[in-house]
């Protein structure tokens, strides 16, 4: 039996009918694909305008036949009680209801229809089709949190269990908890890994520092899928080396859909069966392929919710080479508010100086992993995991670059730890700034 499939069936998400819509969507050719997403754009639009109350508000005024009129969706603006913004007819026995992760500091509470939750799932099961791994069948290695309350824990377990998944914990990355992993993958037919980057970086660390390779270990492997947090390049290649397998970067948002899937091809492949995708500038304004902005994005079949020009939160580039029906995401430079601003007014991108700083801290193999944190204009402490404490001439050297990549002056505080604090859900933040972004 597939239940995966059974599962999603069981609690009224029509996955076969989600299946059907995929298939016929993505059989339309390249030259009549953007006709389709006009029309797409428009249908949802003119949906939520005549059942939505919230969103017919928020719009009140505009002229909707100009894409470029309507106005962007931010964050803030559903920060307020779900049943305010939910489309007329639609109730808590008809709908997906589930919460933003609140990485950007502003969460929220957010709807979506069974249809449409159903088709997320179709396009997942899609893309790791390209792969040959299916939910039904191929079973997972899982690096995700995990609830800590009762109700939430066994939930979730039971939902593994479902899935053929085996979920291994992110909150203890010790060498002793890495040695009982091994021991399961010896056992288990494992025939991908999926879970948070930082967490499953750590665990290639870990084989790399045992000269072990995954593959030869649990043979049936196949793949292994990232997300939630920043795939670096010499992380990728370490877990390459280290696992045996393709390394995919995932890029999704629980409150839309998968957003973006490596495809075989090596391209982070964009959904667009079921998202439309623009990048924009400051003032709200499209920007050409090839340029960095905001990445903003409408659900183009969620009917219980509206997502219309939604602002993510997050800064990236589309490629040149894409075309409506395929965008290429050619770079996620990070979060909007994962900014540093210094005392001259200069910014700076938070993620890029922590790569910076990260070429130089992990290339003894000491410092196991970082995070970096600004305190004050000038006032940036890193705090790290390590075998031993950084020696001085470490600790000046990452000064020094930090300085020339962002301003003389700068105070850099170091902290040793014994493990970092991770979100509730295990996730890793790379860079946090404590200011005021609007200074």
């Amino acid at each position: 039996m597939n239940l995966f499939d059974f599962s999603l069936q069981l609690n009224g998400f029509p996955i076969k009918e989600a299946r059907t819509v995929l298939k016929s969507i993505q059989d339309i050719n390249e030259k009549d694909f953007a006709a389709h997403v006009e029309a797409k754009k428009q249908d949802i639009v003119a949906f939520h305008l005549k059942n939505n109350p919230y969103y017919s508000a928020f719009i009140e005024g505009i002229d909707t036949s100009d894409w470029n009129n309507i106005p962007v969706l931010t964050k803030q603006d559903l920060q307020q009680p779900l049943e305010e913004r939910l489309t007329k007819h639609y109730t808590k026995f008809d709908i997906y209801i589930n919460k933003t992760s609140g990485s950007s500091g502003t969460p929220f509470v957010f709807a979506k229809d069974k249809f449409s939750h159903a088709l997320t799932w179709a396009i997942i099961q899609n893309r790791f089709g390209w792969y040959n791994l299916d939910f039904n069948t191929s079973k997972q290695a899982r690096f995700y949190g995990i609830p800590l309350d009762k109700k939430g824990y066994y939930k979730e377990r039971f939902k593994d269990k479902l899935s053929r998944r085996f979920r291994f914990s992110v909150f203890d990355l010790s060498a002793a908890a890495f040695e009982k992993h091994l021991q399961k993958f010896k056992k288990a037919s494992f025939e991908y890994l999926n879970g948070y980057t930082s967490s499953i970086a750590q665990f290639a660390k870990f084989l790399h520092d045992k000269n072990l390779v995954l593959k030869t270990i649990c043979p049936t492997l196949k793949a292994c899928v990232v997300t939630s947090e920043m795939l670096f390049t010499d992380d990728k290649k370490l877990m390459e080396t280290q696992f045996g397998v393709p390394i995919i970067n995932e890029y999704g948002a629980s409150e839309l859909d998968l957003i973006a899937f490596e495809n075989p091809n090596g391209n982070w492949q964009v959904n667009s069966e079921s998202l439309y995708v623009e990048i924009l500038d400051d003032n709200n304004s499209v920007l050409p392929y090839g340029e960095e902005g905001r990445i903003v994005i409408t659900s183009l079949y969620n009917k219980a919710h509206p997502f219309i020009r939604y602002d993510i939160g997050d800064v990236g580039i589309l490629s040149k080479k894409s075309t409506t029906k395929t965008p290429i995401l050619e770079k996620l430079i990070g979060r909007t508010n994962d900014i540093a601003i210094l005392a001259s007014g200069k910014k700076a991108a938070g993620l890029t100086f922590y790569y910076i700083t990260k070429s130089i801290i992990e290339d003894d193999g000491n410092v196991k992993e970082f995070i970096i944190e600004q305190h004050k204009l000038d006032t940036f402490k890193i705090i790290y995991v390590s075998n031993a404490p950084l020696l001085e001439e470490k600790i000046k050297t990452i000064t020094i670059e930090m300085e020339n990549y962002l301003e003389k002056g700068l105070q850099i505080q170091f902290e040793r730890q014994d493990k970092l604090i991770r979100s509730k859900r295990g996730k890793l933040k790379q860079f946090t700034s404590y200011l005021n972004q609007d200074i």
